[in-house]
């Protein structure tokens, strides 16, 4: 199947992927899951990093092979005359341009906004930047990790007194992927009302803040700042994490005053009920040690078949805690299809995270996972309508 016979509610959207890494290209293949055709430009000697990331199986970069899905792969050095020219004339057939190069990068080799909104007035851009387009900070290298720590999540993430603490995988880069899609899709819209495109600047440091909830607001009138708390909330307890008699650790959580009394019934304190510092969860996490000491105590003496079975018997809100072994198990994501698996011709039968979300009327798919280096370069050249022999001569120039 091609991406031109996919499919999906995106069917017809034509998406240019320039950019290396995660943010950038996650957005991309949010839009291929669903029907998008989407072209992956990697210079010819230095291709997304993201294809050596972590682990590989038979030289082959496992990450990538989840990243690239749904994406044709060409090759292409934009910084010759060559390569500019072939990107001007994808760009007049595109709909939307995804990069993250460091602002200016563009402009330096005449492939600015100016240039490609000349070749396609229609054209979305985005650009995707650690620090975005403008400010004191643009020209900066800039990685989720920063905005990790910029943003205030690392500082209230940890124990008390512990040192602020980065989450083990790309966080930031995830939801700001998850935003350009989001992005792209705003800017679309509007182009449908208009007949014009826009650019896009997404800065890596925004969207991570923003699910952070209320924290400036918070400061802004209360001078407020929220501290690490570990695994317990300022909002509501218990919420916790339990370690059970087998060696098996369970989360718990109370958002819901209900479920807070659900809880305490079920683990023998329903006295605690009574108390005038239980009607809120706010009361309730500055007695956490108290509701702590009850629930842990209940469920390290049970296994944590037992605490499951308990719990959904009371209606109470609990998890396991899972690794991923757990998680290509569990019985809810087998009958969501979460984990999914693809034939793929290099590596076989791959088991991958399925789309994002279910369409009941224009589902999402995935036809293929990443393919290698510049697989697709003289089937989409040729398409654009160049000639064997011109392909022969970027070839030569050094622009594929």
């Amino acid at each position: 199947m091609t991406a031109h016979s996919q499919g999906g509610p995106l069917a017809g959207l034509r998406v240019l992927d320039l950019a290396t890494l995660f943010a950038g290209p996650l957005a991309a293949t949010m839009l291929g899951d669903f029907g998008a055709e989407v072209i992956k430009v990697e210079h010819p000697a230095k291709p997304d990093p993201s294809r050596g990331h972590g682990p590989s199986k038979d030289g082959i970069g496992l990450w990538w092979k989840l990243l690239g899905r749904n994406k044709r792969t060409i090759t292409l050095d934009l910084s010759r005359p060559g390569g500019r020219e072939t990107l001007l004339r994808l760009a007049a057939t595109a709909d939307v341009i995804i990069e993250n190069f460091r602002p200016g990068t563009l402009e330096k080799w005449d492939l600015g906004w100016e240039e490609l909104s000349a070749a396609n007035p229609r054209l979305v851009l985005a650009r995707v930047t650690g620090f975005g387009q403008f400010g004191p900070y643009a020209h900066r290298p800039g990685f989720g990790t920063l905005a990790e720590a910029m943003s205030g999540f690392a500082a209230i993430t940890g124990e008390p007194g512990s040192p602020p603490t980065l989450p083990p995988f790309g966080l930031a880069d995830s939801i700001a992927g998850l935003a350009t899609a989001y992005a792209v899709m705003t800017a679309l819209t509007a182009r449908d009302r208009t007949g014009e495109g826009q650019v896009v600047d997404m800065a890596i440091i925004e969207p991570i803040l923003t699910v952070l909830g209320p924290q400036p607001i918070w400061y802004d009138q209360l001078g407020h700042v929220q501290p690490r708390t570990g695994n317990r909330s300022a909002n509501n307890a218990p919420r916790n994490t339990y370690r059970t008699a087998d060696g098996s650790w369970v989360a718990v959580s109370t958002s819901a005053q209900s479920i807070a009394e659900r809880v305490m019934r079920l683990v023998g304190r329903p006295d605690v009920i009574e108390e005038p510092w239980f009607a809120t969860g706010a009361d309730r996490a500055r007695h956490a040690e108290i509701l702590d000491e009850a629930v842990g105590a209940w469920i390290a003496r049970r296994t944590r078949a037992e605490v499951l079975e308990a719990f959904e018997k009371a209606e109470a809100a609990v998890a396991p805690i899972q690794d991923v072994r757990d998680v290509m198990n569990d019985p809810q994501y087998e009958a969501l299809d979460t984990i999914t698996t693809i034939d793929d011709p290099e590596l076989g039968p791959l088991r991958m995270q399925n789309v994002l979300f279910r369409l009941s009327a224009t589902p999402g798919a995935i036809h293929w996972a990443g393919r290698p280096h510049g697989a697709d370069t003289e089937t989409v050249l040729a398409e654009l309508g160049l000639t064997g022999p011109e392909i022969d001569a970027l070839r030569a120039e050094g622009a594929l």
